[in-house]
């Protein structure tokens, strides 16, 4: 499939984004002297910001590839909550999978940045797991807006909104309609992602859920570790991503290595939320392996090149996959 008809076909997907939900926070301003109370910078506040994060940051990436996202999660009946769902609406992003409780706190990153330099980030969070009520609703909302979507992600952050009965659930429903998923995992779930279509873990996330030690330089110990937990998982596929040393997939029979493109990295925040989107969406339109590979690759890398987190610019990309893919 051409490039140009890849990007044509991401317009008619839906994507149903399952995980955890952040709000984050931007501080900007500037520093002219050091604390006399302590040995810290002052920070002299310019700007402040709110920007959609986690698993919102994905429906982010997933729109601005042409995609629909539609974005199932839980937040607090909270004033961050409310700032949260504002900005769903300015993005003209679906809000009918979103669960408002009240136990638990809308989550909250704020990073302060002063002169392009990441100072502090402050968290505002629970990771405390879903209660019965609060994981009914959100699988009341999955049974209802899978069957509409061409594929599912699973945007784990830890923060307790996927729980073990809640993924099996999904991952159920969603082969039972021939649905594909894709899973960006963290480690309190890392090995309950039976039998799905792709696992999108990182070097550290990798040796931390299969307690291994694997070198992103040593090819043979990453092929041998992605076997490895591609055989735990009974998983179609497993696309690992090595930093600065690009991206393995073994998936479809096929197994490809991407080296990374040399490029001036301003901040990684937000990198992994855009490579599982690309890779989502190359899943769903059934690209090979190693399109697949390449264009998150290339995605991920692009914003990296920005200061926060940002969705992925679409023109950007495809006039990179041009270049990759010509």
């Amino acid at each position: 499939m051409s490039i140009q008809k890849v990007f044509e076909d991401f317009k008619s997907l839906h994507v149903l984004i399952i995980g955890d939900v952040m709000l984050d926070s931007y501080i900007w301003g500037v520093v002219e002297r050091i604390s006399p109370e302590a040995p810290v910078p002052i920070v002299n506040i310019k700007k402040k910001d709110f920007r959609l994060g986690g698993a919102a940051n994905v429906a982010l990436n997933v729109a601005a590839l042409g995609a629909k996202p539609i974005l199932c999660a839980l937040i607090g009946n909270d004033i961050d909550g409310k700032k949260l769902l504002t900005r769903l609406d300015e993005s003209k992003i679906s809000k009918e999978g979103i669960v408002i409780s009240e136990h638990r706190p809308t989550t909250v990153k704020t990073r302060v940045i002063a002169s392009n330099q990441h100072v502090v980030r402050v968290d505002e969070e629970t990771d405390a797991i879903a209660n019965q009520e609060e994981e009914k609703q959100v699988w009341q909302r999955i049974e209802k807006l899978l069957p509409t979507c061409q594929v599912v992600i699973f945007e784990d952050y830890d923060k307790g909104v996927l729980t073990q009965s809640l993924i099996e659930k999904t991952i159920a429903l969603a082969i039972s309609k021939n649905i594909p998923t894709v899973v960006d995992p963290k480690k309190r779930n890392f090995l309950h992602y039976k039998n799905v279509s792709l696992f999108k873990p990182n070097l550290k996330e990798l040796r931390e859920g299969l307690k291994v030690e694997v070198e992103a330089g040593n090819q043979e110990s990453v092929e041998h570790a992605v076997a490895q937990l591609k055989a735990k998982l009974n998983a179609q596929g497993v696309m690992l991503t090595l930093s600065e040393h690009g991206v393995y997939i073994d998936y479809q029979n096929e197994k490809v290595k991407i080296p990374a493109h040399a490029r001036e990295i301003a901040d990684v925040s937000g990198a992994g939320d855009t490579v599982v989107c690309i890779a989502a969406l190359c899943v769903a339109l059934n690209l090979s392996p190693y399109q697949t590979a390449a264009l998150s690759n290339l995605g991920g890398g692009l914003v990296c090149q920005h200061v926060g987190v940002v969705p992925i610019d679409k023109q950007e990309l495809f006039n990179e996959a041009q270049i990759e893919f010509a």
